[in-house]
């Protein structure tokens, strides 16, 4: 299947999703111009290789159905594209799609809840004074997760140093901004990913939300980090 050029020149860029006609479920979002909506079943008839989103195709093609392919919006610029493919991508979660990263600028610009809008353009800088360890989750943290989530992002596994144990709390930071604060508990090794996995210096810590310091919750804290600096534990009156 394939757009005649009189449909593609009057198309542009346009932002498309795959259905499964089994379930009626959107399981892929993409973008481009051309008959870029139509690559990925070629591909999957035609090529060998393996991904999720090729073997649904092959899939449904094996149960004797077909792909439906939705244009969403057409007749924009590449930018637009971008940018409704981003705004899809965070509406549906790619939980449920075969799509392997998330929509272009999606960590910067993409979902958040108000409070963590008013968290992100209106922090105030804070002052700790309590012994602390700040730890950096910007690799791992997403707008929208669970409180469980970001408390096992944050616990570890980390390579600090015998100063954790002077520690009373754990905050856990995003782009500069304090996201929640854990009660420190203990510390314990970190248990290995695998045999080749080296946990000998690296600890996760037990604790609870400290309800006590919810007034930090939003706070910025980036002058206690030098610029430039990568790690993403820094020991604060500890």
């Amino acid at each position: 299947m394939e757009f005649p050029q009189s449909v593609i020149e009057k198309l542009n860029f346009y932002v498309y999703i795959l259905i499964d006609p089994r379930t009626e479920e959107i399981f892929y979002v993409g973008k481009g111009n051309g008959n870029r909506i139509f690559a990925h079943l070629n591909s999957a008839l035609n090529n060998p290789q393996k991904s999720d989103k090729l073997n649904q195709i092959r899939k449904i093609n094996k149960a004797g159905k077909v792909v439906k392919h939705i244009v969403l919006r057409h007749g924009l610029t590449e930018k637009e594209a971008f940018e409704v493919e981003a705004a899809t991508i965070d509406l549906l979660g790619l939980k449920g799609l075969t799509n392997i990263v998330a929509g272009h600028e999606s960590d910067e610009r993409g979902w958040m809840t108000a409070i963590d809008i008013i968290s992100e353009f209106a922090a105030k800088k804070i002052n700790i004074v309590e012994p602390s360890i700040l730890i950096t989750v910007n690799k791992q943290f997403r707008y929208g997760m669970s409180p469980d989530e970001l408390y096992e992002i944050t616990r570890g596994n980390w390579i600090v140093a015998a100063r954790r144990e002077d520690a009373e709390y754990a905050i856990s930071v995003y782009r500069g901004v304090v996201r929640q604060v854990y009660k420190i508990h203990s510390w314990s090794h970190a248990e290995a990913r695998n045999e080749a996995h080296n946990t000998r210096d690296r600890w996760r810590f037990d604790g609870e939300i400290a309800d006590d310091l919810f007034h930090y919750i939003g706070g910025e804290v980036g002058h206690y980090v030098k610029k430039g600096n990568q790690n993403p534990i820094h020991y604060l009156n500890c």
